[in-house]
């Protein structure tokens, strides 16, 4: 033995260990008469001895019918349970009424035997030291995983294939739960626990005491395990049925032989317990309650009680370490079906995280909103509390009562529902999707490439105000034809994720699993985004994770501390919008966001998520007087940098094809750049700089846009530090800033050349595009959500006309891919002339990917080729764009390539409106130096006009 620091007590040492550990096998060979396989402490074996002579107790023909021996027979060789869950079973037993035990000595009967003892299979663990029974002591193998994505749970375990033991505690307690003893072989039912999700039959085998205490607690609703007092239980020599149903005239049992036992009430609340002579089977609960007249109705149901929990150690332990991807599949409320020997039953789970509450109970539709028949149980340090309630259907409404770590209690819809009432009712709604998608190859081809060298025309939409009135399917033909007309690329939704507040647009979300129910169903909104695939149009949402609002029945101080929201107020609340921000410190809720982002790509098919308000989470002073500073005393929120970098690497990994889009509107560095690389790790950025220099150019008049030149030139210093998209978004065309027609200076016919104009300088400028809906046929009036679109505009040729630039500025720009194929590269641009401040012209050059950017001195050369230029092997465009109220004639450019340069578009054309200056079809470069360029062309530049140029040679 060697000594410790402190020169105390002798410390062992591992031979001494190992010395004391061999000599207590010895002891057990001997007393057992030969090797003991997997010998057990002496707590457990006493235990596990005390429940093979109860069970032998029992009277003899009162056993098991075929059901129970086929599931004995499969449960029988899982006998070694995992020494966390004998631990946690050792420590409870002071806390058991049990049976005389035999010695600790005691063999342990080979498995197959009629004494064997029956447990659940293990929890996968790391692999012991050495192999259970191994006479050489050689090091066990690492076990086998219990799925090829530990993220992903399985299907819940059917009852009959094995005997299952599930966390418990007593009833009322404060501590977590901790397992209760294993199922008999002679179950008619249960669940391996194998870390997987569970679910299925279930009966507690230890023996303990209920009292007035337990009782009281599940009637009132906080009990932490209500299951451990009522459902199937072994007291002493019988079992016995205790059921929970208040209001009920009478109660009895019916035991899968179709035997009845009467039951008796224990509590005034309804707690009513039946004798058994042995185990229970696969029973039933037959209730009868007075019908007010005097009379009464028997109802025959199943018990909520006798089920396993429908998470598996597996999904609890990924919940707690903040990383179950698949966080919908397991919280939340399930519609699942399971096989007994009298049928299949269904019924919805239920499992909610409130980690500090005292009790939580379900109610809805099922018990006419009386929130006293269903306490849900606590499952430990996960933080879940959870029921299965058999006969719920789909459609049911529901709520949890949550009693608060304060005393009080709080209704509260589901965190993680995934429909919901029509606001301004609130209630959760149980939904099962039945939609089959038809989208294979859209997701097929969306995978291939990446969207920084494709072609990305954005049109962004507000469900509730394209047009009125019209449902997610509706909308499904009407807007996805429009889009395909007008050649937009993809879609963007404002929230569609659930929200009280129509006037919010959807950017104040109360329940961000559920679709709103404006609409119609998650499945009208799967067929809606399931037909613009299937028209080549993707979608893209707007997710808000920045914050919440505070609605009392929503997530606001959900368990009665602040649980999703930050604790101090200093980073908890947003105090312009009045909202709560996430606590993006704690690692559960940013498993429920960065699992929100999975759901709506995987379950939805959704092909881009755009994030709003990112600088709003960077910055710890973000709109704030007082604020608290970072560990390192900085104002940067390190917490919601970890999130946001979690959240891209996650959605990248996981969904192929998909891409994510930051609105930042400050300089953060780093937005796009991968997170292996230190970035954010977004896929896209708003560029909101551009935007807003842009817009302040155009909307002065003419006369004096000359001295702003530089608000159009600066957008190019800097337009290659991130991938880029141009916003005109809805925030441009609300709260008073007016229309986009409006924000323009002169005459109806200025206004339109104007826009036209802009939006042409816009499509041709390097970034991808989106626009907001009503700007592309140039709507007068400003948005507002409360009404439709100003369709009539159509009837006016002018308005006509813009829509149809739009559609020819998507056509072409889909076409030429010198618009998008470079969008990231510097090579794909240069200036032409970014100088005529005077003229208020602005003239440069677009490259595609295969023409290698601009002609320099090393680029190859065709000899073939007049005048021996560099060989052009993509798609070259020139970009001229007038914006002063005069035509610019006989004006020169510059350009890289000799021949013939074909006008593609001009703004100003008369058939959208415009006084029709052209250059007749194109222009002729010739071998003539301008603007550092070989060749040149002169051209006529259209007042407030955009003309674009390609090189066909």
């Amino acid at each position: 033995m060697t000594t410790d620091d402190r020169g105390e007590q002798p410390v062992a040492g591992k031979d001494d260990l190992q010395r004391a550990v061999d000599q207590k096998v010895t002891e057990a060979e001997a007393a057992a008469g030969g090797p003991v396989v997997n010998a057990e402490p002496a707590k457990k074996t006493t235990k596990r001895a005390t429940a093979k002579k109860t069970a032998a107790a029992e009277p003899a023909g009162g056993g098991a019918v075929p059901a129970r021996k086929a599931a004995a027979k499969k449960a029988a060789p899982a006998k070694k349970a995992a020494p966390a869950k004998k631990a946690a079973a050792a420590k409870r037993t002071t806390a058991k009424k049990v049976a005389a035990a035999p010695t600790a000595t005691e063999a342990t009967p080979e498995p197959g035997s009629e004494d064997a003892p029956t447990t659940a299979n293990p929890v996968v663990a790391p692999a012991p030291i050495a192999e259970p029974g191994s006479p050489s002591g050689e090091p066990a193998g690492q076990p086998e995983a219990p799925s090829p994505d530990p993220a992903e749970p399985s299907t819940p375990q059917a009852p009959g294939e094995g005997a299952g033991s599930r966390p418990a505690s007593g009833a009322g307690s404060a501590e977590p739960a901790a397992p209760v003893a294993p199922v008999p072989a002679d179950t008619a039912s249960g669940a391996p626990d194998t870390g997987e999700q569970a679910g299925g039959l279930t009966a507690g085998t230890e023996v303990r005491e209920v009292g007035e205490e337990d009782l009281r607690a599940i009637v009132e609703g906080w009990s932490r395990d209500p299951h451990g007092v009522l459902g199937a239980h072994r007291t002493g020599e019988e079992w016995v049925v205790r059921t929970l149903r208040p209001d009920a005239v009478a109660v009895a049992v019916l035991d899968e032989d179709g035997t009845r036992y009467d039951a008796t009430r224990l509590h005034d609340g309804g707690i009513y317990e039946a004798s058994f002579p042995r185990q229970p089977g696969d029973y039933r609960i037959e209730v009868v309650y007075g019908d007010g007249e005097g009379g009464s109705t028997t109802h025959t149901v199943d018990d909520p009680f006798r089920w396993l929990p429908t998470l598996g150690p597996l999904d609890e332990h990924l919940i707690r370490e903040g990383r179950h991807e698949r966080l919908w599949e397991v919280l939340g409320a399930h519609i699942r079906r399971y096989e007994t020997p009298r049928g299949t039953v269904e019924g919805v789970s239920f499992a909610v995280w409130a980690p500090s509450a005292r009790g939580v109970k379900v109610t809805g539709d099922f018990d006419y909103w009386q929130a006293r028949a269903y306490p849900m149980r606590h499952l430990g340090s996960s933080g879940v509390w959870e029921i299965f309630i058999p006969g719920a259907q789909v459609g049911t409404r529901y709520r949890y009562h949550v009693l608060g770590a304060d005393g009080t209690w709080r209704e509260k819809s589901d965190p993680l529902a995934f429909a919901t009432e029509v606001p301004p009712l609130n209630a959760s709604v149980v939904t099962e999707s039945t939609y089959e998608w038809q989208d294979d190859a859209w997701l097929s081809q969306r995978a291939e490439a990446g969207w920084h060298q494709r072609p990305i025309s954005v049109y962004e939409v507000h469900a509730g105000s394209w047009r009125q009135g019209l449902s997610y399917r509706e909308l499904a033909d009407e807007l996805v034809d429009y889009v395909v007309s007008a050649g937009f690329t993809h879609i963007e939704f404002m929230p569609l994720a659930e929200h009280p507040f129509g006037g919010s647009w959807g950017y104040q979300v109360t329940s961000y699993y559920a679709p709103t129910s404006r609409f119609g169903s998650p499945d009208d909104l799967r067929y809606l985004i399931d037909r613009a695939h299937q028209a080549g149009i993707g979608v893209i949402v707007d997710w808000v994770p920045a914050h919440f609002p505070k609605d009392e029945w929503a997530l606001a101080r959900f368990d009665g501390t602040p649980l999703y929201e930050h604790g101090d107020p200093r980073r908890g609340e947003q105090l312009d919008w009045g909202t709560y921000v996430f606590d993006f410190g704690r690692s559960e809720v940013r498993n429920f966001l960065v699992a929100n982002a999975l759901f709506w790509c995987k379950e939805f098919h959704v092909d881009g998520v755009r994030v709003d308000a990112v600088a709003s989470m960077l910055y710890l002073d973000y709109s704030r007087d007082e604020w608290l500073p970072n560990k390192y005393g900085g104002r940067e929120n390190l917490e919601a940098v970890a999130f946001l970098q979690e959240f891209n690497a996650t959605v990248y990994r996981e969904v192929p094809g998909v891409v994510t889009i930051a609105e930042e509107s400050t300089a953060w560095p780093g937005v796009t750049r991968p997170t292996h690389l230190g970035g954010l790790g977004f896929g896209f950025k708003w560029n909101m700089g551009w935007m807003h220099d842009s817009l302040g150019y155009v909307e002065r008049e003419p006369i004096y846009r000359s001295y702003h030149h530089g608000q159009l030139t600066f957008s190019m210093h800097y337009a290659y530090s991130e991938n880029y998209v141009l916003p005109i978004s809805h925030d441009e065309v609300v709260y008073g800033k007016g229309s986009m027609l409006r924000k323009m200076p002169g005459d109806r016919w200025q206004q339109l050349a104007n826009l036209r104009a802009y939006l042409s300088y816009m499509w041709a400028h390097p970034g991808k595009q989106l626009l907001f809906m009503g700007s592309e046929f140039a709507q007068d009036a400003e948005w507002a959500e409360s009404r439709s679109l100003d369709w009539w505009h159509l009837d006016d040729p002018a308005h006509r006309g813009m829509l149809q630039l739009v559609t020819d500025l998507n056509g072409r720009y889909k076409e030429i891919d010198a618009l998008w194929s470079q969008d990231v590269d510097p090579a794909g641009f240069q200036w032409i002339d970014a100088n005529d401040a005077s003229g208020n012209v602005l003239s440069f050059l677009r490259y595609g990917s295969a023409a290698g950017g601009p002609a320099t001195e090393d680029a190859p050369v065709d000899d073939a080729a007049p005048g021996g230029e560099p060989a052009a092997q993509g798609s070259a465009l020139a970009c001229v764009v007038n914006f002063s109220g005069s035509p610019h004639h006989e004006y020169r450019i510059g350009l890289p390539r000799p021949g013939q340069w074909r006008e593609v578009l001009n703004s100003d054309g008369e058939g959208y409106g415009g006084s029709g200056v052209g250059n007749y079809g194109g222009v002729e470069a010739v071998a003539e130096p301008w603007h550092g360029q070989p060749y040149s062309a002169t051209i006529s530049a259209p007042p407030l006009g955009t003309v674009w140029f390609l090189h066909e040679g």
